[in-house]
C-alpha cells in the first residue's frame, strides 16, 4: 500500500472532472435520438475513432494479462493476441467497406439484413443478450477485477469501494453522453493512458535493482523470456503459444476488438465514420497502435517484474494483505507500481483510471446498443419512441455495469478470463469471414455454431470430460483441446447449413444489392437478378487486392512491433533489418492501398 501525495490526489481529481465535464457537454445533443446516442450521427473522422478503440482496448486488464504472459510464457507468449492482427487487417482492407455500405445501426441489426424469417429474428435477438450481456460483461468483469487488484495493491482499498468509485464515474458520463461522450473522452484517455504507461516504464527500468536496460536484458531471470518466437523444441510451447494462435485462432474465434470479418465495438465504430474511407483509416491506425507500439510499456515492466519480484511468494511477501483468491502472476504489474515516486504516481493512477474508463465506456454503450436496438426496439416495445429507446439505453447501461462489478468481485485471473472468451468462440469464427462472401450459409448455420461451441466449450471446461481427453493422463495433447472445438464446430455448421433450406433469392439480393461484396460466392444469386438489378449491384471483386493489403500490412506492423523490441533489446543489426522490411513492406502497401481505392471508386 502506498500514500498519495497531494500532487498525485490533484491529478487524478482533475481527469475525472474533466471526464465528467465532456460527458455533461455532449449530454445535450447525445440524447436525440438513438443514432446519436449510439453512433453520433454518422460523422466521425478516422483519427478519432481510430484513437477511442485504441484507448478502449488499453484496459486495465491488459498491462495484467500482458504481464502474466510474460512471466510464465516469455514475451513470445503474446502471440495469443498478437495473431489476431490478421483479423484485424482482414477487416480493414476487406470488411470496413462492406460494413460502411451495410447502413445498420449495430453488427447485430445486420442478420435480419442477411437472413430472413423467424430464423434471422431469432438470431439478432439472441446475439444481442449473448454478446451484449453474456460475453460483454466477461469482458468488462476481467477489466473490473484488474481495477480491483490495482486497488489493494496501490492503495489498500476493498475491491468493492475501488469499483464504487471508478465505476460510478465512468457510468455517469457513459450513460449521459453516449456515443459521442466515449469518443470524446477516448481521446483524452489515450494521452493519458500512453503517458502514464510509457512513463512507468522508463522509471522501472531505471530502478536500482534492475539497473537500465542492458542490465535488464542480460538478466538470467528474463533473458530467457525474451524471444519474440517460442523455442522449436519446447513442442507444446511452441504449438500452443504460436502455430494454433497464427494457424487457426484468428480465423476461428471471436474475441470483443478481433472478431473475424468485423463486429462488435470495431463495427460500431466503422458504422460511426464519415464514409469508407474514414471507416478503413480508423480500424488500420487501431490495429498499428494496439500491436506496434503499445505493448512495449507493459512487457518492460512485466521483465523487470521478474527481478524485483521473480515468483508468487516474493509478491505475496512484499503484499501481505492481498487476499488468497486475488494472487497470481497478474498481479506482478501492480506491484512494480507502488515503486513510483509522487508526481509520476498519480500520472500513472490517472492512466488506469482512463484506461479502465474507457474500456468501459465503451463496453457499456456497445452491450446498451444491442440491448436496445437488436431486442427492446425488436421483440419488447416495437413501437417505442427515439426519446424511449435512449431511456432504455441508459437503464441496460446501469444494469450492465452492476451485474459486471458482481462478477469481477468472483473472479481472480485476467488469463483466465481471456481463455474463457477464446474457448467459448472457437468454430464460428469462419462463418463470419464467409457470410458476405457466399450465399449457401443461413441463418441455421450461425445458430448451430453458437450451440456446438458453447456446449463443447463447457463440456471440456467445466465436466470431467475435458479432464479425461486432455488432461495429463488423457487421450490427446492439452494443445489439442481448442483446434479439437474447432474441428468438431465447424463439421456441425457445416453440415446443418447443407441440410437447411438456403435464405430466399429476395433476402439475398437485398443483401448483395444493399452491400455489393462481388467474387463467385454470389454467382447464382446475382444470376436470378433483373438485368437492372445486376447492372446497379455491378462491382469489382476487391477481395485478392485485399489479402495482399492484408500480408503487406502484416509485414508492417509485425515489423514495427519486432523493429522496437531489438532496438530495445540493443540488438541493432536485427533492429535494422526489421526496420527494412517496415520500409520496404509500407511502401508496396500504400501502392495497393491506392489500387484498393481506385477500384472501389
Amino acid at each position: 500500500m502506498i500514500d498519495l501525495s497531494t500532487l498525485d490526489l490533484v491529478i487524478i481529481i482533475l481527469l475525472f472532472v474533466i471526464i465528467l465535464s465532456v460527458g455533461f457537454y455532449v449530454s445535450k445533443t447525445s440524447g436525440k435520438d438513438t443514432s446519436q446516442y449510439f453512433l453520433s450521427g454518422r460523422n466521425m473522422p478516422w483519427w478519432l475513432l481510430g484513437l477511442s478503440m485504441v484507448a478502449t482496448t488499453f484496459s486495465t486488464d491488459t498491462p495484467n494479462l500482458v504481464t502474466d504472459i510474460v512471466r510464465t510464457n516469455g514475451v513470445a507468449g503474446n502471440w495469443v493476441w498478437w495473431a489476431f492482427l490478421i483479423t484485424g487487417l482482414l477487416t480493414v482492407f476487406v470488411y470496413a467497406r462492406l460494413w460502411r455500405k451495410s447502413n445498420v445501426k449495430t453488427d447485430i441489426e445486420f442478420y435480419e439484413l442477411r437472413y430472413g424469417g423467424a430464423p434471422a429474428r431469432f438470431l439478432r435477438w439472441f446475439r444481442a443478450v449473448f454478446l451484449g450481456v453474456f460475453f460483454n460483461m466477461f469482458a468488462m468483469a476481467g477489466v473490473m477485477l484488474a481495477a480491483i487488484k490495482i486497488g489493494e495493491v496501490m492503495l489498500g482499498l476493498e475491491g468493492e469501494i475501488t469499483l464504487l468509485i471508478a465505476g460510478s464515474i465512468t457510468l455517469l458520463f457513459s450513460s449521459i453522453g453516449g456515443f459521442k461522450g466515449v469518443v470524446y473522452t477516448d481521446f483524452i484517455l489515450f494521452f493519458v493512458a500512453m503517458v502514464g504507461a510509457l512513463g512507468a516504464a522508463v522509471y522501472i527500468v531505471g530502478l536500482p535493482e534492475v539497473g537500465g536496460l542492458e542490465a535488464l536484458v542480460s538478466h538470467p531471470n528474463v533473458a530467457d523470456k525474451l524471444a519474440f518466437v517460442p523455442d522449436v523444441d519446447k513442442k507444446e510451447l511452441y504449438i500452443t503459444l504460436f502455430i494454433i494462435p497464427i494457424a487457426v485462432q484468428w480465423w476461428s474465434s471471436w474475441y470483443p476488438g478481433g472478431e473475424p470479418g468485423g463486429g462488435g465495438y470495431v463495427a460500431q465504430r466503422m458504422l460511426a465514420a464519415k464514409n469508407e474511407n474514414h471507416a478503413i483509416g480508423a480500424t488500420f491506425f487501431f490495429n498499428f497502435m494496439h500491436i506496434a507500439i503499445r505493448p512495449w510499456p507493459w512487457i518492460l515492466v512485466a521483465l523487470a517484474s521478474l527481478i524485483v519480484f521473480p515468483d508468487i511468494a516474493s509478491i505475496q511477501e512484499a503484499f501481505p494483505n492481498i487476499s488468497d483468491d486475488k494472487l497470481g502472476q497478474d498481479l506482478a504489474y501492480s506491484a512494480m507500481l507502488t515503486k513510483l515516486p509522487s508526481g509520476l504516481l498519480g500520472i500513472v493512477l490517472a492512466s488506469l483510471a482512463a484506461a479502465f474508463m474507457s474500456t468501459i465506456s465503451t463496453h457499456l454503450n456497445w452491450g446498451a446498443s444491442y440491448l436496445v436496438n437488436d431486442l427492446y426496439k425488436t421483440q419488447i416495445k416495437k413501437e417505442a419512441t427515439e426519446k424511449e429507446q435512449v431511456q432504455a439505453g441508459r437503464i441496460a447501461t446501469i444494469i450492465l455495469m452492476v451485474i459486471s462489478a458482481l462478477m469481477a468481485l468472483a473472479m481472480n485471473n485476467a488469463k483466465q478470463i481471456f481463455d474463457i472468451i477464446i474457448m467459448f468462440g472457437a468454430g464460428t469464427g469462419l462463418i463470419f469471414i464467409l457470410r458476405w462472401f457466399w450465399w449457401r450459409i443461413n441463418a441455421w448455420t450461425e445458430i448451430s455454431a453458437m450451440i456446438a461451441s458453447g456446449t463443447i466449450s463447457m463440456l471440456l471446461t467445466f465436466t470431467p470430460l475435458g479432464e479425461t481427453m486432455f488432461g495429463k493422463a488423457g487421450w490427446m495433447p492439452a494443445y489439442y483441446q481448442f483446434p479439437f472445438i474447432v474441428v468438431v464446430t465447424s463439421i456441425i455448421w457445416l453440415i446443418v447449413t447443407y441440410a437447411t433450406q438456403p435464405e430466399s433469392q429476395e433476402t439475398l439480393a437485398r443483401f448483395y444489392q444493399r452491400t455489393t461484396p462481388g467474387g463467385n460466392g454470389w454467382k447464382k444469386i446475382v444470376a436470378q437478378m433483373t438485368p437492372e438489378e445486376q447492372n446497379a449491384s455491378q462491382t469489382p471483386w476487391i477481395v485478392p487486392q485485399g489479402i495482399l493489403a492484408m500480408l503487406l500490412g502484416c509485414a508492417f506492423v509485425y515489423g514495427a512491433l519486432f523493429c522496437t523490441g531489438y532496438f530495445i533489446y540493443g540488438e541493432t543489426t536485427n533492429a535494422l533489418i526489421t526496420l527494412g522490411v517496415v520500409i520496404i513492406s509500407g511502401v508496396f502497401l500504400l501502392k495497393v492501398w491506392k489500387r484498393l481505392k481506385e477500384i472501389a471508386d
